[in-house]
């Protein structure tokens, strides 16, 4: 079984490892971190311009239908250049969960909008620290007015509209669409500026269910997204990689270079294994995903906690071996870094996606 990409998909890489590294120098994520801007809004529609935002939405709804395969190429760039974008929360969660769970009149209505990149979209899952579970779910929805508080909510502060996780009223957990134009909303000091996260006050709002869809839904976005998340962390370790190696080879200690020690050596032999396991892990991951496997919340937690580790070896080595200007404001390292922090909570955290992967394989084995 072959789990590389296509040629046409290797072609889509090169390009837009090429865009990115023009358009988005971290000269552009340092502009949301001085506090600049909130995000690239230029970059924004220059991306939705090229169709990556609709990369995996079918063409019926507006989308590029490249297929999941083509979101996974697309998120290893992003994840390379830590983009000061809202591509997770439109493209990764908040279209999955309208193509999951909404009705064909939803998906018609609102997929187009996100994929031109004109509406920009977040998922508001959290209520305070915690993981994704059902019983952490406080909003309600009650004749079609939602009430509650959400937050963090990953580019809730710049997104026009935002999938929620709310209760209805037989307080089962479903998926409700809301629009934020009156919603009371307030940005939130993060580890990660370049990521706007955002508190939002639904006092009273009104909200559409999204079909049909309860917790089973949710799920299924988390699982999907874990693989998405998990490409971009394999972008994000590798460019920590590649800064670690280049530097390692021209800074020179002792009349060597100092990638000639065997302390540095190991450090980045250590980051080159555990990256090329998730990168592993993801593309099976991407195959789960685009086959709709049965194996796909078994591939996505794999990826998830493989992903997630390596990423965070890679931008603390990436320091590490940069020595002492590699904590200073005028070095990049700290951009991969706070993105490490920053993605490794996104949609649950570490312990909680380890713990799901050994549910699952004991549920596999006991089969």
């Amino acid at each position: 079984m072959n789990f590389d990409f296509s040629d046409d998909l290797k072609q889509l890489r090169d390009q837009a490892r090429r865009f990115l590294s023009e358009r988005c120098t971290p000269a552009v994520a340092r502009r949301s971190l001085d506090g600049q801007e909130r995000y690239a809004v230029d970059l924004w529609r220059e991306i939705a311009g090229m169709g990556w935002i609709g990369a995996a939405i079918p063409e019926e709804f507006g989308g590029a239908g490249l297929g999941y395969e083509g979101l996974c190429v697309l998120a290893e760039e992003i994840g390379r250049v830590v983009a000061p974008a809202p591509f997770a929360s439109t493209a990764y969660l908040a279209a999955e969960a309208i193509l999951t769970a909404g009705s064909d009149a939803q998906r018609r209505e609102w997929l187009p909008k996100l994929a031109d990149g004109s509406t920009i979209a977040c998922f508001a899952l959290s209520e305070g620290a915690g993981n994704p579970e059902p019983d952490a779910i406080h909003a309600r929805a009650v004749g079609g007015m939602l009430k509650g508080i959400k937050w963090p909510v990953a580019d809730g502060g710049i997104a026009d509209i935002a999938v929620v996780v709310a209760c209805n009223e037989a307080r089962q957990a479903s998926l409700y669409l809301a629009d934020l134009a009156n919603v009371r909303r307030r940005d939130l000091t993060t580890v990660d500026p370049t990521r706007n996260q955002a508190r939002l006050d639904f006092e009273a709002v009104p909200a559409e269910r999204l079909g049909n869809g309860g917790w089973g839904a949710v799920q299924r976005v988390l699982d999907r997204a874990a693989i998405l998340f998990a490409f971009e962390q394999v972008g994000g370790a590798d460019a920590c990689l590649h800064m670690a190696r280049d530097y390692a080879l021209e800074r020179y200690a002792f009349g060597r270079p100092i990638g000639s020690f065997q302390a540095i050596k190991h450090k980045l032999a250590d980051v080159y294994v555990a990256l090329e396991l998730a990168r592993s892990n993801a593309y099976y991951g991407a195959w789960a995903l685009g086959a709709d496997a049965t194996d796909l919340p078994l591939a996505a937690a794999t990826a998830r906690v493989s992903a997630t580790e390596a990423f965070h070896l890679a931008s603390k080595e990436n320091i590490q071996t940069h020595g002492g200007i590699g904590f200073t404001w005028a070095v990049d390292c700290h951009l991969f870094y706070r993105r490490s922090k920053e993605l490794a909570l996104a949609i649950g955290s570490l312990p909680f996606w380890k713990h799901r992967l050994v549910d699952l394989l004991e549920t596999r084995n006991a089969a």
